[in-house]
């Protein structure tokens, strides 16, 4: 058995194969000081990305101005397994991840794209997944790669490896990403309002109804909302028409 060693995961190729064939093009093109993910034959670009999307801004934005419609394909992973490997590729253990992932995740990865979202030359494809994370045992204790563990462990992430698609969702207007907005909001509403609608929503993790000001926060950048006033030092904000 082989480990990814390179930036690119088993899901991030899986999904660029996918992608090239449903769109009918070339994958790894350079152009214009760029190497892309796909090329359509239509000349649109496509990029798969499964984290740091704000990493994209400036390949997105120079190729938006080049006339280029590009398409940011990014996995929202739903649940996945995790099976732990020694260093001889046997298989140790395998079981399932206790945490649930869903739709409102992408919102913090989109802060860093906000300016570009609504660009007519701009589309966002969220694939919801089940996917698998491959562990490879270690020795000793750890810090991971990119050093954000707050304790060492005695493995490394080696690879991530798509499961099964669930669902694909499509942004590319305003009303696509307003849909996400409970429907019982009132008209004038602001975080504590937003908060306790998403704890009414199923299958909502608290971490995410926690914390309703990244959703206002992006929002509120790409002028789908605007401030409305200010009651009990609480900003309410309202839908823009």
């Amino acid at each position: 058995m082989e480990f990814s060693t390179l930036n690119e995961s088993s899901l991030h190729k899986s999904l660029k194969i996918l992608y090239s064939e449903i769109y009918q093009g070339q994958t790894e093109v350079e152009a214009e000081g760029h190497v892309y993910d796909i090329v359509t034959k239509n000349g649109n670009i496509i990029e798969i990305q499964t984290k740091n999307l704000s990493k994209l801004m400036p390949k997105i934005e120079d190729a938006i101005s080049k006339g280029h419609k590009v398409k940011v394909v990014h996995p929202n992973i739903i649940s996945y397994h995790i099976e732990l490997y020694d260093s001889e590729g046997l298989l140790i253990s395998k079981r399932k991840s206790p945490k649930k992932g869903c739709i409102y995740d992408i919102f913090k990865e989109l802060t860093g794209l906000y300016p570009i979202l609504l660009n007519k030359n701009f589309s966002l494809e969220i694939v919801q997944i089940n996917m698998i994370e491959k562990r490879l045992q270690c020795q000793d204790l750890e810090q991971s790669k990119n050093k954000r563990r707050r304790y060492k462990r005695n493995w490394q992430k080696s690879d991530k490896e798509l499961s099964e698609i669930i669902n694909t969702i499509r942004f590319n207007k305003k009303e696509d990403y307003l849909k996400l907005l409970p429907e019982g909001l009132p008209q004038e509403f602001c975080a504590k309002d937003l908060r306790h609608e998403l704890e009414n929503e199923k299958d909502i993790p608290k971490r995410i109804s926690s914390n309703p000001h990244i959703i206002l926060w992006l929002y509120f950048r790409m002028k789908l909302i605007e401030k409305c006033g200010i009651k009990n030092r609480s900003n309410y904000y309202k839908i823009i028409k």
